[in-house]
């Protein structure tokens, strides 16, 4: 009698059929569970290496790939390492800055990896439409690790409902916030760049949301409607 192969767990299965649903779902969470973990280091450790191993997991199921192999281990473990680091002390100018070092080159790598399996062929898969969301989630975790690195840089290079005089650093969240405004181009609100370095650096951010837009989404919209 031959033995029956065992059924992937649940969890396992959908992991593998939608990375990219995962991911993105898994940072939807990230940004709600925030508000409630950040008022402790341990919350704030668990976020930040919660984050970590989802996007590592997600983004490999996609892009199985040597230059990948590297990355992770010259970005993507430091990364980790100074995740937690930098959730025991968030106000140490060296950790946050190692931290932005790390966190902004593995965040933009992992970005270029999910456009790359976007566009790798002509068909739109459900995972692939999830993929869109996700990749745009994980430009703007880049972007806000590049802000916290320029406040250390360029103090006082942002302002916001909590720190009017920009004497006080803003917390990632708020940078988190402000990457999102950005990249959606839904404008500025509360928090917002007062240094030219820093404005120059949304600036960047809000010409990538504009590409983004105009090369991915609109051309998943074409293939799709050319297979409708």
């Amino acid at each position: 009698m031959q033995p029956t192969a065992s059924r992937p767990s649940r969890p396992l299965e959908i992991l593998g059929r939608h990375p990219s649903a995962v991911l993105l779902a898994a940072q939807l969470v990230v940004v709600l569970a925030h508000p409630a973990l950040a008022g402790s280091a341990a919350g704030r450790a668990v976020v930040g290496v919660f984050q970590m191993v989802v996007v590592l997991t997600a983004v490999w199921a996609v892009r199985r790939t040597t230059t990948l192999r590297w990355v992770v281990l010259l970005l993507g473990a430091p990364a980790l390492v100074l995740a937690v680091l930098e959730a025991v002390q968030p106000d140490v100018d060296w950790i946050v800055l190692a931290s932005a070092a790390f966190h902004v080159p593995f965040y933009f790598f992992v970005s270029y990896a999910m456009i790359r399996y976007l566009f790798h062929d002509d068909q739109v898969t459900v995972d692939e439409l999830f993929a869109t969301g996700a990749a745009f989630t994980v430009v703007a975790w880049g972007f806000a690790y590049l802000y916290a690195g320029a406040q250390v840089l360029w103090p006082g290079s942002f302002v916001g409902f909590n720190s009017p005089d920009g004497e006080v650093p803003l917390d990632w969240f708020e940078l988190l916030y402000l990457s999102f405004t950005t990249l959606t181009s839904v404008g500025l609100s509360d928090v917002y760049p007062v240094v030219n370095h820093a404005r120059s650096l949304v600036m960047v951010e809000q010409i990538a949301g504009v590409f983004y837009v105009a090369l991915v989404v609109a051309r998943l919209v074409g293939l799709s409607a050319r297979r409708g």
